[in-house]
């Protein structure tokens, strides 16, 4: 039994975070105050992006996004079917239509074949939305390079990957966030996230124009810039709504806890690592559990600890091992059911078996607890616990040929 329940994913909240959100509260600027605008530069500061715009979460970011780019009716956005489901239906949001494109097997990311694969015959794919599933970073460089031989507009769902951070042919270090090969990033401040804002999001970009409109769709459409006004203006009172926008704000309460957490983002990452290395060793003499691959150009943010295990060779089921683990105070958790395999989007017309190794990772995947507060006791508890259970469920036979 564990000592105390230990969850997948857990926030990193300390007195300093507390203090700075004191401080906003008694500020007197609960939201649309001077600290909305210290988070975005912080945060396109650290990624390196020219521009950087917090919204309500991450799926408020990714409607933005691809309502910002001109997706609309007729459109279609590629993704993975391994995400959350948000990447899919932010075509939906705007009246366009998601497909998919099947993973890699080694980094569980689309897989930029497969994107080739349905480009080409498919003229209505307007937009590309990788996902850097559990933090690591898809292949960008070669994606960019696809999407720019059809004219496709490229936005990284890197809601995982705050902190992560790739090499490219040329030897150069590109941050996740930087927008290096893409038009857009996406970044998540949910609280199992490298940082939190409680809930929270943010759109990166170097395009002075995609930010201008992003800023507008943001806030219900409306325009207070004078020099950007259509009529002639009224009076200092007056603004002008533009277009069909939203309200997507971040408060300056959970800004000021952005701000805060941000300074602490890369010990938070460096943790979260050292946790992957430990679950690795501690996996390395059992061959029915496959960890994820450390990849020597790729330095992942480690969101999620992804392991695959072989429960029909080993003649177990997956509900049985989440339930003996959770007896025993161990939540485990399953990243993701394939997007395409949901009651909606079979009503969509998407059937199983379209996408393989995406049904066959869901059928072995589960994620272990990582979060920089687990300490090395407790990973190790975890790791054992683990490979019990999974000793307790085998046949005699099962148990000496796994174990």
């Amino acid at each position: 039994m564990a000592k105390k329940a230990i969850f997948y994913g857990q926030q990193t909240i300390d007195e300093t975070d507390i203090a700075a959100v004191v401080d906003a509260i008694r500020s007197g600027m609960l939201t649309q105050g001077p600290l909305v605008e210290a988070f975005e530069k912080a945060l396109a500061d650290y990624t390196g992006a020219k521009y950087a715009l917090v919204c309500s979460n991450g799926t408020a970011a990714l409607h933005l996004a691809c309502k910002a780019i001109g997706l609309g009716e007729g459109d279609k956005a590629l993704t993975s079917p391994i995400t959350f489901l948000a990447s899919a239906n932010a075509a939906l949001y705007v009246g366009a239509i998601p497909e998919f494109a099947d993973i890699d097997s080694d980094t569980f990311n689309i897989d930029p074949n497969e994107i080739e694969k349905k480009i080409k015959y498919n003229r209505a794919i307007k937009a590309l939305i990788p996902v850097h599933f559990a933090g690591m970073p898809c292949e960008m460089e070669r994606i960019r390079a696809i999407a720019k031989s059809r004219g496709l507009m490229v936005i990284e769902d890197a809601c995982h990957a705050l902190g992560a951070e790739w090499t490219d042919s040329e030897g150069r270090v590109n941050r996740v966030g930087s927008c290096s090969h893409s038009d857009l990033t996406i970044l998540s401040f949910h609280p199992v996230k490298s940082i939190t804002t409680a809930e929270g999001g943010a759109i990166t970009t170097n395009n002075m124009d995609l930010y201008e409109r992003l800023k507008t769709l943001r806030s219900h459409g409306v325009v207070k810039d004078a020099s950007r006004f259509k009529n002639a203006s009224q009076g200092p009172w007056y603004h002008e709504m533009q277009d069909l926008g939203f309200n997507y704000r971040l408060s300056d309460i959970q800004c000021a806890l952005g701000i805060s957490q941000i300074k602490k983002l890369d010990c938070f990452i460096e943790r979260r690592a050292r946790i992957a290395a430990l679950y690795g060793r501690l996996f390395s003499k059992y061959p029915f559990i496959k960890t994820p691959i450390d990849f020597e150009n790729a330095k992942s943010a480690w969101h999620l600890y992804p392991i695959g295990i072989d429960f029909d060779g080993l003649g177990i089921r997956k509900e049985e091992l989440f339930g003996l683990m959770s007896e025993i105070g161990i939540n485990l958790q399953v990243h993701y059911i394939p997007v395409h395999m949901q009651p909606y989007y079979r009503g969509l017309g998407f059937k199983a078996g379209r996408f393989p190794k995406a049904e066959k990772f869901y059928k072995e995947e589960v994620s272990l607890p990582i979060y920089p507060l687990l300490t090395d006791e407790e990973a190790g508890t975890v790791a054992e616990a683990l490979v019990s259970t999974i000793a307790c469920l085998c046949s005699p036979a099962q148990r000496a040929q796994a174990v």
